[in-house]
């Protein structure tokens, strides 16, 4: 990690943390916490690349597959045609999970999305081929309210690329079935919108 920090320190001519480290304690606790900020800026950083690359790596898988229209998709950023209605695929450290969420501002609206969603429940499921999570008005961290169907698959780490496969064989079957539920699905939400 030192010599993480001594390269970074001299790539931005940052000579003055080094010096401070052979003065006084303070001089120290300064060094120690600029490395502590340091590293945590650098494995976010980091943390952001390899998301990239995996949400890439499936965009190179998913981009000879075509919609259930026949047509080309971008798979990842999968346009709904609904306003603030998405489909949204997460993979972090610990799970990976898939959703259809309804994001209105106003709950009342976002209420009606997801009652009309709830119309569609047994046709959803029969294309996804298994239950999904339910979850009308929930709070995601930064505050906004959500409502969500959603699946999750546990105990994985975009982090490993060991378990790629296993991501990608988690989203790619889910995200077809969406996309064939959503061709004759999306006509019920474009009236209320």
């Amino acid at each position: 990690m030192m010599e993480l920090f001594i390269m970074y320190a001299e790539q931005h001519s940052a000579s003055y943390c080094l010096r401070a480290a052979n003065t006084t304690v303070s001089s120290r606790i300064f060094l120690i916490n600029t490395m502590r900020l340091f590293c945590r800026m650098y494995s976010r950083e980091a943390a952001s690349l390899i998301k990239q690359e995996f949400w890439t790596v499936f965009g190179q898988y998913m981009r000879p597959v075509p919609s259930a229209e026949g047509l080309k998709i971008n798979w990842i950023n999968y346009h709904t045609g609904v306003r603030d209605v998405f489909f949204r695929m997460e993979a972090g450290a610990q799970s990976a999970s898939i959703a259809i969420s309804f994001e209105h501002r106003d709950t009342e609206i976002q209420a009606l999305y997801f009652e009309q969603m709830l119309e569609l429940k047994t046709v959803l499921h029969n294309t996804l081929e298994e239950k999904w999570q339910w979850r009308k008005h929930q709070s995601l961290q930064h505050g906004k309210i959500v409502s969500r169907i959603y699946c999750d698959l546990p105990n994985v780490s975009v982090f490993n690329k060991d378990h790629w496969p296993t991501l990608i064989s988690f989203f790619k079957p889910r995200l077809i079935a969406l996309d064939s539920f959503w061709e004759n699905a999306r006509y019920h939400f474009e009236a209320l919108g």
